[in-house]
Parts: C-alpha cells; structure tokens; sequence
C-alpha cells in the first residue's frame, strides 16, 4: 500500500502542534490504527493502469505527428495537431459531452473486435471541406445541412486518415480500419453498454485560422486482447528477432557485388623540390621499399592485405601473402 509522504514544512507544522498541545500523539495513533475507506465508483470502473495509458497517449502522440503531415498535404494549409489528454470514463459520460451536432465518424478496426469512434469538432471539419472545396479554410458549423457530395467528400477524407492511425498502433497491432457510418446526431450512435469504459483521446487541432478538439473514443472490448502489449515491460523487452534465410542470402549478394578500391604501394621516397625540377628522361628514383619485403595492399585506403608484385596473364598484379590485423578486428 503506497504510503502519504509528507513534505517538510508539514512535519515542522505538525511537530510545532504537538510541543504546543493543539494536537494529542496519542489521538494520532488512535487514527492511523483506523482503517481508512476509499470511496469506489463502479460506474467509473479504472480498467487501464497509468502505464497503459501513458503507452496509449505515446501511440497517439505518434499518430499526431502523422496525421498533421497528412492534413497538410491534403489541404494544402498550415495544420497543428498534439494530444490534449487521455482518459478513461464510461462511454455514457463520453456521449453526453459530445455535441448534439457534430461530426462522428465509426471505423471497425479488424482483427480487434469492436468498434472505435472519432468525434470532430464542427468548426474543424467544415474548415478541413472548405479547403478541400477550394475555399481559403473558414470554420462555420453548419452540420446540420451537409448535403451528400459534402458527406462524400468529408467522410473519404476521414478515411484515408486512419492510415496513420493503423501505423501509429504497428508495433503493437496489425489493424486494418474501414469507415463503417458517418453520422452527425449522437443520439443515433450507441457503439458499447453506457457503463462500458472507454479511452477518449482528445486532439488540439488548428487548421489556419479555425481550431477545435478531435475526440478518438476506444472502448475497453476493443483494447482488451492487446492490454498486456501496452505494459512498460513489454515496450522494453528486447525480443530476438529471427533471421531470415531469403533476406540474408539477398543482403549477401548485393554485398558481394559492391565495389571497393584496392590500391597496392610499390614504395615512397622523399626529393627536393630542385631535384624534381631537374628530373629528365630515363632518370631513376630510389624508393624506401626494400624487394624483399613485402608491400601494402589498401582496401578504400585501409590496409588490409601484405602483398607480393608479379604477373597474371602479362598484366601487373599481386599475390597476397597476409591479412594485415587492425585494432579495430575483435579478434582476442
């Protein structure tokens, strides 16, 4: 049982009040032999731990980066999109803080079972349809009267969306989202049980100059076969991922087909610059490199390879004698 950690001015405040008389030791002991009871909601069930929804808010965080580089593109505007908060509350709560008219998009979210909900505030979407009509982005809520090319056009832009909300969720779930209804009254909309608990993910979002709140509701059926995935422990886990023999064989040939440069030094010597001047035809240069030894062949100019020079089908070449150790080879 996690235990209060008082702060040390309210140890000093309560030392002073003991010395003083205004509070009795004994009566303090008396208390805390108490058992304390802790009021219980049943209608707001806490079926996530904090670590699994901070997993969920790292997700969604994810998924606003991508989304609002997705909206950019497809409208063409300035678009700003960050998590506001995670929560879990009953789904009859959620409902009753929704808009009588508003936009409500239901997806299905296969293999999971279930169904997820995103709710978008008016203002946003009619600004995402203006631009998307070739207007400049104006935010007016007039819901209510959408006409059906203007439900079209909304709900596909909706849909292609949840492609990043598929990748966002990839590392712990291969979903595959599908926009089953588009509605705008919420009263028509009853996805889960009103005492189901839900995660309700709200978004800040600014769409030039309109701004409004996403709400992304993900009932506790839909979550439930991954919840263990969303533990600390299993983000931390390193699990060995098994080689495969098909992408190992091609890592190996397009490796044995790179090209590198290997270059051999027949020797090095040091002359002034007047004797360089004076260099005529048939003069000779004496280098450093004994005939005896062996000479240096440089891979990418790394030495690798102690080499010998001779012939090969009357072209010049080398034979290699040794592989030259590096410090940087793990050999012990």
């Amino acid at each position: 049982m996690a235990q209060e950690v008082l702060s040390q001015t309210e140890i000093d405040d309560l030392l002073s009040a003991i010395s003083t008389g205004e509070m009795n030791a004994d009566e303090l002991k008396k208390e805390e032999k108490e058992k304390k009871v802790k009021v219980y909601d049943f209608k707001r069930a806490l079926r996530f731990s904090k670590d699994q929804i901070r997993s969920i808010t790292r997700i969604h965080e994810n998924y606003a980066r991508l989304v609002t580089t997705f909206f950019s593109a497809q409208l063409r505007t300035q678009v700003n999109i960050s998590v506001a908060s995670v929560d879990q509350i009953p789904y009859e709560e959620f409902i009753r803080s929704v808009p009588k008219m508003t936009v409500l998009n239901i997806y299905s979210v296969h293999p999971l079972e279930g169904r997820i909900l995103m709710e978008v505030n008016p203002n946003i979407a009619y600004s995402m349809l203006d631009r998307v009509l070739g207007g400049r982005g104006s935010g007016i809520n007039k819901v209510e009267n959408l006409t059906e090319i203007e439900t079209l056009l909304m709900s596909q832009l909706f849909e292609k969306a949840m492609v990043n909300l598929q990748d966002a969720w990839s590392s712990l779930v291969e979903m595959d989202p599908v926009l089953e209804d588009f509605e705008v009254n919420p009263q028509f909309l009853q996805m889960v049980s009103p005492n189901e608990t839900v995660v309700v993910v709200s978004l800040n979002t600014t769409i030039g100059e309109a701004s409004g709140m996403i709400n992304i509701c993900i009932p506790h059926i839909v979550l439930e076969p991954i919840i263990p995935k969303l533990s600390v422990h299993y983000w931390m886990q390193t699990s060995t991922k098994k080689r495969d023999p098909e992408d190992y064989e091609k890592l190996n040939r397009n490796i044995q087909r790179a090209t590198v440069d290997a270059a051999t030094l027949l020797g090095e010597t040091t002359i002034s610059i007047d004797q360089l001047l004076h260099l005529h035809k048939d003069d000779v240069i004496g280098l450093n490199q004994s005939i005896d030894s062996p000479l240096t062949l440089t891979v990418n100019n790394e030495p690798k390879f102690y080499v010998q020079p001779g012939k090969h089908k009357n072209k010049m070449s080398v034979q290699v004698l040794e592989e030259i150790k590096g410090v940087n080879d793990n050999d012990e």
